[in-house]
């Protein structure tokens, strides 16, 4: 079977982040599923960083509550291309990467 050129988009969150008042980690599965992408799974981190906010762990959840999520999708170009301007007019301030990858059926 021939080799299958994919993009996969990994969006950095954390539990605060909100759109519309609601979890945008689940906002964007919903965009997501609704854009007929192929399919989503966010994790959820023990531990994290950033500059601004220095490290949280599963200890200090109740002092903030900003556990790291990462969100992940795998689908073709044409439909990551397609629908990333929304993702990055969600999640403006949160880094989104991309990356090629070989899909092995």
């Amino acid at each position: 079977m021939p080799v299958k050129r994919v993009s996969r988009v990994t969006i950095y969150l954390n539990e605060t982040d909100e759109w519309h008042g609601k979890p945008l980690h689940l906002e964007i599965l919903r965009f997501l599923s609704a854009e007929g992408c192929a399919g989503g799974t966010v994790l959820r981190g023990v531990a994290g960083f950033t500059k601004a906010a220095g490290v949280v762990t599963t200890s200090l959840v109740d002092a903030g509550g900003k556990l790291p999520l990462v969100l992940e999708y795998i689908d073709a170009m044409q439909t990551v291309t397609r629908v990333l301007p929304h993702l990055r007019e969600m999640a403006p301030n949160r880094l989104i990467t991309m990356e090629e990858l070989d899909l092995y059926p």
